[in-house]
C-alpha cells in the first residue's frame, strides 16, 4: 500500500513540475512577444503629444527607408530626412502617415496598419505559445485560442499594410 501512495505522489509531483515548467516557458514567450512589440507599438498607439506627419519615401536601403517629413501636428517641424524601417509594407515613392520617436530622426507608421504591424511579434509569440500549451500543458482549447488569436493578428496586419 505504501508503494502505491509513493508512486501516486511522485506522479503528481512530476505533473506539477511539467505544468510549472511549461507554464513558465509559455509566460516567457508571451512576455517576450509583448516586449518586442511594445518598443514600436507605444509610439504608434499613444500619439498624443508626439510629432505626427507624413513621409514621402525617396530612398530605401536594406534596413531602412528615408524621406522628407511634413508635419501634421502643431509644434512639429518639417525635416529634410527621417528614417522609417524598411519592411515589405514600405515602398519608394509612397506617402505614409508617421509618428516620430523622441529625438525626431526615426519614424514609426501610424494608423491601423502601423498599430497592427507593430504587434506582429506578439502574433508570432501567440502562435509559438499555442504549441507549448498544447504539447506541454495538454490544454487544447487554450492552445486553439492562442493560435487563432495569433493567426488573426498576423492576418489583420498583413491585410492592413
Amino acid at each position: 500500500m505504501s508503494s502505491a501512495v509513493r508512486s501516486f505522489g511522485g506522479s503528481s509531483a512530476l505533473r506539477f513540475g511539467r505544468f510549472a515548467a511549461m507554464g513558465t516557458v509559455t509566460a516567457l514567450i508571451l512576455i517576450a512577444g509583448v516586449w518586442a512589440s511594445w518598443g514600436t507599438a507605444q509610439h504608434a498607439m499613444l500619439t498624443k503629444g508626439r510629432e505626427r506627419g507624413t513621409v514621402v519615401v525617396t530612398w530605401c536601403g536594406a534596413r531602412a527607408c528615408t524621406g522628407p517629413y511634413t508635419p501634421l501636428s502643431g509644434g512639429s517641424q518639417p525635416r529634410a530626412k527621417v528614417v522609417l524601417e524598411n519592411s515589405v509594407a514600405v515602398e519608394k515613392g509612397q506617402t505614409y502617415t508617421v509618428v516620430l520617436k523622441p529625438g525626431g530622426e526615426f519614424a514609426v507608421r501610424s494608423g491601423p496598419g502601423g498599430i497592427l504591424y507593430a504587434w506582429v511579434p506578439l502574433g508570432g509569440a501567440l502562435l509559438l505559445a499555442s504549441v507549448v500549451v498544447a504539447g506541454g500543458l495538454l490544454r487544447t482549447r487554450a492552445a486553439w485560442v492562442l493560435a487563432l488569436s495569433g493567426g488573426a493578428l498576423l492576418t489583420a496586419a498583413f491585410l492592413a499594410v
